[in-house]
């Protein structure tokens, strides 16, 4: 029996298509401004914190520690801040060291430096810089300047242990021998030299005196047949150059073997000098007024103030 109120053919919709239809046509409920505020705010919060994963960490602020590197300034490993400094370039056993070093720092000062760098004693180095290197002075009041070769010779321990001393032998024999004789000047050999007289263009000779080797050659002197001789000292190639008006023998230093000298009797501010170049008397060759000066600067130089080979 159809129900009561409905159109004939037409059946009454239930309660489920009913609460559909209502739901379906239904209009949105509208919002009030509270809410949509509160809604806007979290939406911005949400943004904010998604931003804030991504963004980077902040600087640290000046002066940090943690924010400072480490940067090498180049100043000498020694202790150079704040001092002024000198580029050096160390020459030892035919190597080139490149060292920055303290301009106020004595010679003693910078054979420790070589130490560190060779390996070399102290004691057993002869340090050159137009001629031999004071301990006791600084690099500025022997006028070092940037750009200069120190020459370095000597040898370590290991090496003095390892050869023989045929060298020291030669000398002593050399010595023996000339106490034997009667005094150099006196001999015929160089009495015919000796006799022409003092040159009048040698170098002035300072008597009682000792100092560092000129910057230039040593000239007005003569050879043993009374020619013109000068003395040049080539200490970045360890080089004795004498130089004659034919020619110029270039001698590394290492090959000379002895040296020895004497006053000349009446000239005493003057020597006679020998560069012995061989093994016998034969192989020596003499120089005639030599300013007496420069004649411990000449030794220092060649054989050094140590001679182990």
């Amino acid at each position: 029996m159809a129900a009561a109120g409905a159109p004939d053919g037409m059946e009454e919709p239930s309660m489920d298509t009913e609460a559909e239809t209502v739901a379906t046509e239904a209009p949105p409920r509208p919002v009030n401004c509270l809410e949509a505020e509160a809604a806007a705010g979290a939406a911005a919060e949400d943004s904010g914190a998604a931003r804030g994963s991504l963004q980077p960490a902040p600087a640290q602020p000046p002066g940090d520690p943690a924010a400072q590197a480490s940067v090498s300034n180049g100043e000498d490993a020694g202790g150079g801040a704040g001092r002024e400094l000198v580029d050096l370039k160390i020459i030892w056993n035919k190597t080139k060291h490149d060292v920055k070093f303290p301009l106020d720092s004595t010679g003693s000062e910078l054979k420790q430096k070589i130490h560190s760098i060779t390996g070399l004693p102290p004691a057993m180095q002869k340090v050159m810089y137009k001629g031999l290197v004071p301990e006791d002075k600084t690099l500025r009041e022997i006028k070092v300047t940037s750009g200069a070769k120190i020459m370095v010779v000597g040898s370590t321990i290991n090496d003095v242990l390892a050869v023989n001393t045929p060298k020291d032998a030669a000398q002593q024999d050399a010595k023996a021998e000339e106490n034997k004789k009667e005094p150099l000047c006196r001999q015929k050999q160089h009495r015919k030299v000796l006799d022409k007289g003092k040159p009048e263009d040698v170098m002035p000779s300072v008597k009682g005196a000792q100092e560092r080797l000129p910057t230039v050659p040593l000239s007005g002197m003569y050879n043993k047949s009374g020619g013109k001789v000068r003395l040049t000292f080539k200490l970045e190639q360890d080089q004795l150059w004498i130089g004659t008006k034919e020619r110029t023998e270039k001698l590394p230093m290492g090959s000379i073997k002895n040296v020895v000298s004497e006053p000349i009797e009446g000239h005493e501010d003057y020597h006679m000098m020998a560069f012995q170049l061989g093994p016998t008397e034969a192989s020596y060759y003499w120089v005639y007024w030599v300013p007496t000066q420069y004649v411990d600067a000449i030794k220092d130089t060649v054989l050094g103030k140590w001679q182990y080979f």
